[in-house]
């Protein structure tokens, strides 16, 4: 694995990580209005997720066919329910911390828990479509 090839990835990776990210905050504040937070939190985040294990695996890691497919999605969705630990988590304390948290604390919190999440995310499907 070169540095180009490296470098070349983290770039896709982030273009495709922001246009997730900005599609989970918006599912998040949708599915907000009618349920609670940490629901809207989980269907928005796996939303997201498919969507985003989707595209990574073919823009970003260049992974055509069906070669790996249900490994990469199952390995996709263990990556997700980390990141699922980390928002569900600071969204439960968010609301220990305040009683009744309005939706601009709510995405707030979940953007930095997101941002943490993330680097797990790379992390993780690098390993999952990384060449050999």
């Amino acid at each position: 694995m070169s540095g180009r090839w490296y470098r070349s990835v983290l770039v896709r990776f982030y273009l495709v990580g922001g246009a997730s990210a900005l599609a989970y905050v918006v599912l998040f504040v949708l599915l907000r209005f009618v349920m609670p937070s940490q629901l809207a939190n989980v269907l928005a985040l796996l939303i997201s997720a498919v969507a985003n294990t989707a595209v990574n695996r073919r823009f970003t890691f260049g992974v055509r066919g069906t070669d790996d497919l249900m490994r990469h999605y199952l390995q996709g969705l263990a990556v997700f329910a980390v990141g699922l630990a980390v928002t569900g988590g600071a969204l439960w304390l968010l609301h220990i911390w305040i009683s009744d948290p309005s939706r601009v604390q709510e995405v707030s919190v979940l953007v930095v828990a997101n941002l943490v999440a993330t680097v797990v995310r790379f992390v993780g499907l690098r390993r999952v479509f990384a060449p050999t």
